[in-house]
């Protein structure tokens, strides 16, 4: 067992890139870490990692030994996963990803309950708005809005999500409220906008009489984290365009006003991305059949919650 153990630590240390970073995520110090991967190196005589005081990189025998650990640690939790099948007592743990806002909202209240409900099942949840390659990070299934670009992975819709242009009322009185993503052009609006890697320009889309169309927005602040926007959009400070689940409070209490009703934001898709080598497992299964269904619910309740005033914000769809 120590022997399979240093092999998925040093699977870790090499993929997350840091004795730090693979310790945190296996609930291990640094030291144990290095410890394991000094084992291993002294258990197959030579170097997997070339490590200096500011780096760690994989020689060309810890990449070549990577691909086959990896094999080995996949058979190993296929194998687990037809054990727990036949006792028909899941267990293991499952790597969860999601947006900030989505994770938040949506996904971790789920967390406890299906805890409670498995025990010998371990979650581990990250929460970040950027990107996440489900391989290079070892994550089972990934919650997202929009369009993935990993092709090759399996989608599993879960909602479609209204959205909705709003603002403060202060906002409103100072600048006046836009009809339409032409006014929102024309009259410069401040826009808050939700940078993501790469981006070069933003663009509404919003559902006009002749169909989607992109508007160039622009506004002095933006940030890569949703809840900044909702914040900075309670404070005053410009528009922003959110999922109506992450606004539905502040819309029903008046300190948010939904804005362009002649041409709302088409809605957004969110759903479920994982392999289809993970499907096979049914602790996977398990998760997904207990928290999708659960979070298509509480997105049509925070929309109900917002009212009539998020309800005209929904594009057909």
């Amino acid at each position: 067992m120590a022997y399979l153990d240093n092999i998925r630590t040093f699977v870790r240390v090499y993929e997350l890139g840091s004795m730090s970073a693979a310790g945190r995520d296996m609930r291990i110090s640094a030291a144990v870490a290095s410890a394991r991967i000094g084992q291993l190196e002294a258990h197959l005589g030579v170097r997997l990692f070339q490590r200096t005081t500011r780096s760690l990189s994989p020689t060309e025998q810890g990449r070549s030994f990577y691909e086959g650990a990896r094999e080995v640690l996949d058979k190993v939790d296929e194998a687990e996963a037809r054990v727990s099948e036949i006792t028909e007592t899941p267990r293991g743990t499952i790597h969860v990803a999601a947006p900030l806002g989505v994770g938040r909202r949506l996904i971790a209240p789920q967390l406890p309950g299906f805890a409670q409900a498995y025990p010998k099942i371990d979650l581990r949840l990250r929460l970040s708005d950027r990107r996440i390659d489900l391989a290079a990070e070892a994550i089972d299934l990934r919650f997202f809005l929009g369009h993935p670009a990993d092709s090759d992975l399996t989608i599993r819709p879960i909602a479609s999500c209204a959205r909705v242009l709003c603002a403060a009322p202060d906002y409103v009185a100072r600048r006046g409220a836009p009809r339409d993503g032409a006014a929102l052009v024309s009259d410069n609006h401040a826009c808050l906008n939700l940078r993501f890697p790469g981006a070069t320009e933003f663009r509404w889309t919003l559902q006009t009489p002749e169909g989607p169309r992109p508007y160039p927005v622009s506004g002095r602040l933006e940030c890569d984290d949703g809840d900044v926007l909702t914040a900075w959009a309670l404070d005053g400070a410009g528009i922003a365009m959110k999922p109506v689940f992450e606004v539905a409070e502040h819309l029903a209490a008046g300190r948010l006003v939904a804005l362009c009703h002649e041409t709302p934001p088409l809605p957004v898709q969110m759903a479920c991305l994982y392999t289809h080598r993970r499907l096979q497992d049914p602790k996977i299964r398990i998760f997904m059949d207990h928290v999708c269904g659960r979070v298509a619910s509480a997105v049509a309740q925070a929309e109900a919650q917002a009212g009539s005033q998020a309800g005209s914000q929904a594009a057909p769809g």
